[in-house]
């Protein structure tokens, strides 16, 4: 149990902003979470105007800046 909570907060605070993003691990929990998510039936199956949706909505999210044709990892 957490006694001091501003502490921890401060702490907590600090070491999130002291990693680094790491894009690759990032982008591997998005896909397993989705896979489960398929695997569980919460998401149907959708048309492909949907998906191409669904993936400019997820390269917004991911927010990914680099030159065409350079490798992010």
């Amino acid at each position: 149990m957490i006694k001091n909570r501003a502490l921890w907060n401060e702490w907590e605070t600090a070491y999130i902003r002291s990693q680094r993003p790491d894009f690759v691990r990032n982008l591997h929990i998005v896909e397993a979470l989705y896979a489960e998510a398929r695997a569980l039936g919460a998401l149907d199956q959708p048309d492909l105007s949907d998906r191409l949706v669904h993936k400019i909505r997820l390269a917004r999210a991911l927010n990914v800046r680099t030159a065409a044709g350079t490798n992010c990892g």
